[in-house]
C-alpha cells in the first residue's frame, strides 16, 4: 500500500509583498478596528503599528488566510496593550477621540461614537463578536477570561447601543453596525502611513516571511 505526501511549497505562505497589499489596500479598514478596539487615537495608532509587526514576525500563514491573519493580529495587539477586564470602566473621552470620529463618513460616526462610549471590555466583545464574528468560544480564549462573560458583555453592549441609538425596529442590532466593517473611510492618520511604509520597505518583497 502506498502513501503519499502533501508537499506545501514555499510559495503557499504569505510574503511580506502580500501582507503588504492587505495593508495597503484596507489600511482604512484595519486602523479602523485598531481605532475602535483601542478607543483612542493615539494607542490605535500603537495597536495598528503592532499588528504590522505581528503578521511579519508570526509563524507561517497560508495566502488565504493572510487577510484574516492581518485583521486577528490586530485584535491579539489589541488585546496585549489594553488589556480589557470584566468590570472595567471606560476613560473619559478627548478632544482627539472628537477628531477623529470627524473623520469617518457621516453615514458610521453615530455608530462609532456609541461603540467608544462601551466599557474597554464590553467594546472589545462587541467588536470581535459582532463586527468581527468570533465565537464566544473564541473571544474567552483570546480575553483570557471565564466562557460566560463574553455573552454576558455582549448582552450589556447591546442594551446600551441600543439606548444610545435609535435603532428601526425588528432589524438585528448586528446589521446597523455592518458598515463599520464594510465602509470605513479615509480613516488613517498621516503618522500611520509613514509607519507602515518605512516598515514594509525594510522587509524582502520576494522571499517568504519566515524560513
Amino acid at each position: 500500500m502506498s502513501t503519499s505526501k502533501h508537499i506545501v511549497t514555499a510559495d503557499a505562505y504569505a510574503t511580506a509583498a502580500d501582507f503588504e497589499r492587505i495593508f495597503t489596500g484596507d489600511m482604512s479598514g484595519l486602523y479602523l478596528l485598531s481605532f475602535l478596539l483601542a478607543g483612542d487615537p493615539d494607542k490605535a495608532e500603537t495597536v495598528f503599528a503592532a499588528g504590522i509587526e505581528e503578521c511579519t514576525r508570526g509563524k507561517r500563514v497560508f495566502k488565504e488566510w493572510a487577510r484574516s491573519w492581518a485583521r486577528r493580529s490586530i485584535i491579539q495587539s489589541a488585546i496585549r496593550i489594553i488589556r480589557p477586564q470584566p468590570n472595567s470602566q471606560n476613560a473619559a473621552r478627548n478632544s482627539a477621540v472628537a477628531h477623529a470620529l470627524e473623520r469617518l463618513p457621516l453615514a458610521l460616526q453615530a455608530e462609532a461614537s456609541a461603540i467608544l462610549e462601551l466599557a474597554p471590555f464590553e467594546r472589545f466583545v462587541f467588536v470581535m463578536s459582532v463586527l468581527e464574528r468570533y465565537s464566544d468560544h473564541d473571544c474567552s480564549i483570546l480575553l483570557a477570561c471565564a466562557r460566560k462573560d463574553p455573552a454576558a458583555a455582549r448582552a450589556r453592549a447591546l442594551q446600551q447601543l441600543a439606548t444610545l441609538l435609535s435603532f428601526q425596529k425588528n432589524e438585528p442590532v448586528a446589521l446597523q453596525f455592518s458598515a463599520l466593517r464594510e465602509n470605513s473611510g479615509p480613516l488613517i492618520d498621516l503618522t500611520i502611513a509613514r509607519y507602515f511604509a518605512t516598515q514594509m520597505r525594510s522587509l524582502s518583497q520576494d522571499a517568504p516571511l519566515w524560513p
